[in-house]
Parts: C-alpha cells; structure tokens; sequence
C-alpha cells in the first residue's frame, strides 16, 4: 500500500483543525450513523473552550484516488506562536507539508515562522488558500504574497516550484481552478498523493529497527506511550528494544508491549507490528522521553533531533502562602508542585524548568503568556494551588557581553481610526514599525519590530484601545542589544488592610478610589489586591467595614447600596497585569491578586515616577 506522511501548518484561526474534519469525513472515518464532532481533533477541554489547537495530534485516513489506495497520516499543528515547539518537533516525521493560507488575511508572521522550519527540513509543500468564499477574499494576491515570502526565506528551486490549490474547508470543497467549481476534496487529496513523495525511509524495512520519539503521553492502562515515525526495520509487539539519548547513552531496555497505529480518530493495536515510514505509538517504555532513539538492542547510534528553539519568557511559580491556601486545593506542597512541573518539561520541550536559590519556587521558562498560562490552568484544574509571579523575558550574553533582549515580530490589524493610538502606545514601548498599509475593509495592517517585554500586559490595553475590534499576532523572531526601561503599569493598586469578608457598604464608598476587583461578600486578607485605583501609587483601604447602625434616623439612611459589577480578569489577564512585587494566587475556584510582602508595614513605599 502507498503510504503518505503529511503536516497541515498555518497562522492561528486560518482553518486547519476544519480541514481535517472535511478530510476524515470524506475518506470515510465515520460510519454513517456516527456522530461527527466539529474540530474533532481539538479533543483537550481547553482547546475546546478557547477554540484554538494546542497540540499537535495524529490520525490518518485512507485515500482510494487515481494512484490506487493510499494511507495518508495527517499531522494537525496549532498555529499560536507559543505552541510552536510542536510544530518543530513533528515536522521531522513529515516528508511534506500543506501550508493553509487565508484568502482574505494573506501571509501572517506564524505562517512565515512554521514555514521556515518546514523549507529549512526540505519538506515538500503544497499551498492551499482556504475561505476563498469569504467576502473580501483575494486568492491571487494571497498567492503572490506566498510566493513572495518563499522566495525571501530562501527556498530552493524545487521548493518554489509549489502547487496550489483553492478551498473552502468548512464547506468541504477544493479546487484547482475557481472558474471549475467543485463539490468535494478529492483534488487536495490527489495532490498529496502525487506532490508529496513517500517516504525515503521505506528503503531501510530490512533493518534493524529504529524511531525517534516526538510526542509523549501516559494512558492508564498502557503508561507511557512515545509516538514517532519508523525509521528503519519494523516494530513489533514483545521484541527487545533499548532507549538512548541524544548521545548515544543507553537510558533503560525493555518490550515493545503494544504497537498502535492510528486510524481515523481512534488508535488500533497492531498485532503483526510496523514497517519503516509509518507513524505509530509504542507502549512498554518508562523513562524514554521526547528526542530519545527507540532501538534494537544491536543498534547503539542515536538518531538526530531537531534543535528547539530557546525559551524567550519565563515566570517563577511558587508555593501558595496566602492565609487562604489548602482551602480549595489539594495538591498544595512544593515537592508535589515540582513533581508536575517536571512532567511538563519532559513531555513539552519548549518549556524549561529550573529550581531557584531558594528551593522553594521554580522558574518555568516558555515561548509566551498564552503557553504558561494553558499549564497553570491546566494545574488548577487538577486541583492544584500556586502563586505565580510576573512574567519576564529570558535575556542572553552577547559576543561581547552586552545584554541581549528577545525581538518579536508583530503584525496588527485594527480599524483605520485606531491605528494612531497603537502606533503611539508601541512606539512609548521601544516598537519599530517596519511597513504600514490598508489590508482592505477599513483596517489598517501595521508591522512591528518590538522588544517581548514590552508586549507583556499589552494585549488588555490593545483591546480597550481598539474597541475589542483589533487583532495582535507575534511571533519570536531573533535577539537584540538590551532597548533600555520600558514604563510599566501607570496606576497603582488598592490593598485590602484587613481578614474578611468584604462589605457592600465599604466597597460603595471604595468606588470612587478606582475599579473595584472584587463584589460584596468575598473573601479577602490584608495584602490582597481588591481594586485599580485611579491614581498612581498604591493605596490600602478597609473592604470589610460595615455601615454603623444607630436608632437615630439619618438623612442618607434609606438609601440603596447600588455596586458597579466588578472587573473579573481571566488567568492569562491577571498574569499580564500584575507588577514586580506583586503575585497571582491561583487555587481550583479563585484568581486572586496580591502583593508579595502582605504586611504593610514591611512593604516598600512607592517612589513617585518621573
């Protein structure tokens, strides 16, 4: 059988995870009276609930076209900049690539940044301009921009020798030509089978076996399952196989106790094993981990792993110690914390985790906010409770010492009339606009070159600024001599001065100070962050004070106590908004801001800014 091995990569929200669910309906997957899922390969709760792909998943589908029966394993990536670790890890067992673009938004940067990686591996691609039936689609320009961006990335000859095709992926149709309108995706999936090549490692089915592991999860039943593609020989249930590291060092031996294949949605256990080229999923292992050579016991040369790109953010999380912790959460120890910390860097490369001076809290470096917030809601959900400290940007040495600070790309589509503000807020921000122009309906397409620490707590002014309206995608792109101070938050905070819980009555009189972040009957303790004030420095206030009852009838006493909703903030919007000496007390049930130092007698004053 012919057997094709391909990833679809492309910008966040230009429409992968829907493309596949068209390809695996129309390959026959689902039985006729199976239910189909929207975005069925988005199956973690939070990629459901944000709507977006955090990890990169398998499955695979059969294609009876003009080549005869072919398997093809498709790899969904996500398209946020801060997930791009997946991205690189898969794309070494990809021998092509189907690049989706949107006909209406064009080239975008984390298009350029997963595209890099796939040119730089020498993957085939094909280009495919998806929602070419949305209003203001523009396929031909998107084309040209496309091949533009090829060509500037360095690809070769062959490379920008691409085909291309149109499609809408929610209404599951392709086509080559948009004068030929067409019904179905059997045109995208002819073209992988005749552009993308099968693979080369098909040759090496007599040797011995070998797989380099790109993906780890843990099943219940099975442990530890290490997912890869076959290198060379064949993967059998019960044969010996050993793990070695990047260096060739052997790291535990055991038995291959299960093979799964992926088939549609599902995994099957093959009883008759593997051959070379193939994607599968091997149980029987438990230390091997991502980058690891699973072997034959003769074999004792590691295969290569793709270099990851360095951390450019980190933050410090650390044990919860406010007077309300171990109230909602059960896994509240530090050893506990560190144990599930480690888990994640072992599973996602692109995470770091490092242990402070102090050894009781534990600097996690990522890609952006979007990823460390995803594993602290991920450990809220399973019951643990944290404080997490502001993020900061990871810095390097230079050549010749000087201070290095990660650049980001940014690209930002706002409405015509918000283009000045944003522009005047980065520019206060050490932001370099590289091009500026109208991308089509009103909007203006600004690009940025801007400092990663200034984009941190930005995205909530960027939406109050542009009404909701605008749209703000980064990605990493190389590092650069140190900018200089960048202004912080420009308001100060209100603190609560005392144990309990708050009073309608204290916070009515509290809200002329500032916005309040917390309703009446809340918990609260001395050196939590209640409120914005409206000014710059810090305040502490009374939230709990009740009003003083007498039998003496007052002018104001019938009057109704009338709060303004409180400000709720979201995990990552509490995380971008704290300052230096202030934390995140995340528990199972509450997102709570507070400052490192409760007490505030032993709490710096602020110094007025200049």
């Amino acid at each position: 059988m012919n057997l094709r091995n391909v990833a679809i990569i492309a910008h966040v929200d230009h429409g992968k995870t829907t493309l596949v669910d068209q390809l695996l309906a129309q390959s026959g997957v689902f039985r006729a009276n199976e239910a189909t899922t929207e975005r069925a390969m988005d199956s973690n709760d939070q990629e459901k609930e944000r709507g977006i792909t955090i990890l990169a998943k398998c499955t695979s589908v059969l294609w009876n076209g003009k080549a005869g029966e072919t398997r093809i394993n498709i790899i969904d990536t996500p398209g946020h900049a801060d997930f791009g670790g997946e991205v690189e890890r898969i794309l070494g067992m990809v021998d092509g690539c189907v690049i989706l673009v949107d006909a209406e938004e064009g080239v975008m940067p984390q298009t350029k940044f997963v595209l890099t990686k796939a040119l730089k591996m020498g993957l085939r691609p094909i280009l495919c301009i998806n929602k070419v039936d949305r209003a203001h689609a523009d396929p031909d320009r998107v084309h040209n921009e496309t091949f533009d961006l090829f060509a500037a990335i360095g690809a070769t000859d062959e490379q920008l020798d691409f085909p291309h095709i149109y499609a809408s992926g929610r209404n599951g149709w392709a086509t080559m030509d948009l004068n030929q309108p067409n019904d179905n995706l059997a045109p995208l999936f002819d073209l992988i089978v005749d552009h993308v090549p099968p693979p080369k490692v098909q040759e090496n089915k007599d040797k011995p076996f070998q797989m380099l592991n790109v993906l780890i999860e843990s099943d219940p039943f099975l442990g530890r399952i290490l997912t890869g593609r076959i290198e060379s020989g064949k993967a059998i249930p019960g044969m010996a196989i050993h793990a070695l590291d990047r260096e060739g060092k052997e790291i535990e031996r055991g038995r291959i106790t299960k093979v799964l294949a992926f088939r549609g949605l599902k995994r099957q256990a093959l009883d008759e094993g593997s051959e070379a080229g193939d994607i599968v999923a091997i149980a029987g292992m438990s230390k091997a981990t991502v980058a690891d050579t699973l072997c034959a016991m003769e074999v004792v040369d590691a295969l290569p792993a793709q270099p990851i790109d360095p951390p450019t953010i980190s933050m410090t999380v650390s044990v919860n110690d406010s007077p309300l912790a171990g109230r909602e959460g059960d896994k509240v120890q530090s050893r506990v914390i560190r144990d599930r910390l480690l888990k994640e860097a072992e599973a996602n490369v692109a995470i770091r985790v490092t242990t402070t001076e102090g050894g009781d809290a534990y600097e996690v470096a990522g890609r952006g906010e979007l990823q460390l917030g995803v594993l602290i809601e991920n450990m809220r959900r399973e019951g643990f409770e944290v404080s997490i400290s502001r993020p900061r940007v990871v810095f390097q040495e230079g050549p010749n010492g000087e201070k290095m600070e990660p650049i980001e790309d940014v690209m930002i589509d706002v409405d015509d009339e918000f283009s000045g503000i944003v522009i005047e807020k980065l520019s206060a921000r050490k932001a370099e606009m590289t091009d500026m122009g109208p991308s089509g309906a009103g909007k203006t397409r600004i690009s940025l070159k801007c400092p990663s620490r200034s984009l941190i707590g930005y995205q909530g002014e960027f939406l109050t600024d542009t009404r909701g309206s605008g749209v703000l995608n980064r990605v990493f792109s190389h590092y650069e001599e140190y900018k200089g101070a960048i202004a912080g938050r420009l308001k100060g905070v209100l603190i609560s001065n005392s144990d309990g819980d708050t009073a309608a009555f204290a916070l009515w009189n509290l809200e002329d100070r500032g916005v309040m972040f917390v309703g009446a009957g809340e918990k609260t303790y001395q050196g939590m962050i209640i409120g914005e004030n409206a000014r710059w420095d810090d305040l502490d206030v009374n939230p709990i004070k009740g009003k003083q009852l007498t039998n003496v009838r007052a002018s104001g006493k019938d009057e109704a106590v009338r709060l303004t909703p409180p400000r709720q903030m979201s995990l990552e919007q509490a995380i971008a908004y704290i300052d230096d000496d202030e934390l995140v007390e995340v528990t199972p049930k509450s997102i709570r801001l507070r400052k490192q130092t409760l007490n505030p007698s032993f709490r710096k004053k602020r110094v007025r800014p200049e």
